[in-house]
C-alpha cells in the first residue's frame, strides 16, 4: 500500500487579508504543515494542489495575485509536484489522477479548503475512483454558507461535511492521531 498526502488549496486567499477568508484557516494550515513534515520526513509522496480562477466574475485566487500563492505554512518546496486546478474536484481537467496511479498510490490523506466544498469533491471523487481515503479534519477550514435565510455557522457546515464524508467515503480523523500512527 503507497499514501499520498494531498494538500488542497491551502493559498493566501483563505487567511487573514485575503479575498475569500475562512475561519480556522491559520490553525488549519498549522495541522496541514504537521502532515506534511510527517511526509517529508519519511519520504512520502504529497502532492500540492492549487486553484487558479478561470471564472470572467472570480473575485479570488485570480492567476497573478498573491492570493494564489501557497500559504507559508505549507509552501512547496525543491521538486515537490504542484498540480493546477479550475474546479472544485482536483481530479477534473488535471493529471491528478494519472499521477497518483503512476507512482502506484492506493491511499489519500487529505488536507485543505474549503471543507464544503473543494475537500468534499475531491474526497468523494478520489473514493469514486478507487482509492482509500483519509480526512484530517482539524487541517481543513471552511466558511459560514446561507441557505434560505438561514446562516449555517462555520462550524456546523464544516461538521455537517465531513460527518457524511466519514460516514461512506474516508476516515475523519485529528492530525495528531494520524501522525501517532499514520497510514
Amino acid at each position: 500500500m503507497h499514501t499520498a498526502l494531498l494538500l488542497i488549496d491551502i493559498q493566501n486567499d483563505y487567511f487573514p487579508d485575503g479575498r475569500m477568508v475562512l475561519e480556522g484557516s491559520t490553525e488549519a494550515s498549522q495541522k496541514a504543515g504537521q502532515a506534511l513534515s510527517l511526509f517529508r520526513e519519511q519520504g512520502l509522496a504529497l502532492i500540492h494542489i492549487q486553484h487558479l480562477s478561470t471564472r470572467p466574475d472570480a473575485t479570488f485566487f485570480i492567476a497573478g495575485t498573491d492570493g494564489v500563492q501557497f500559504h507559508a505554512n505549507v509552501r512547496p518546496v525543491a521538486d515537490e509536484p504542484v498540480i493546477q486546478k479550475h474546479f472544485p474536484n482536483a481530479f477534473r481537467g488535471t493529471p491528478l489522477l494519472e499521477h497518483l496511479k503512476s507512482h502506484h498510490i492506493d491511499h489519500v490523506i487529505i488536507a485543505g479548503m474549503m471543507t464544503h466544498m473543494c475537500v468534499d469533491a475531491t474526497t468523494r471523487a478520489a473514493f469514486d475512483h478507487g482509492f482509500r481515503c483519509t480526512v484530517l479534519h482539524d487541517a481543513c477550514a471552511t466558511r459560514a454558507l446561507a441557505f434560505n435565510n438561514v446562516t449555517v455557522p462555520a462550524m456546523q457546515v464544516h461538521a455537517s461535511f465531513l460527518a457524511a464524508l466519514g460516514a461512506v467515503y474516508a476516515k475523519v480523523i485529528g492530525t495528531d492521531d494520524f501522525c501517532a500512527t499514520p497510514g
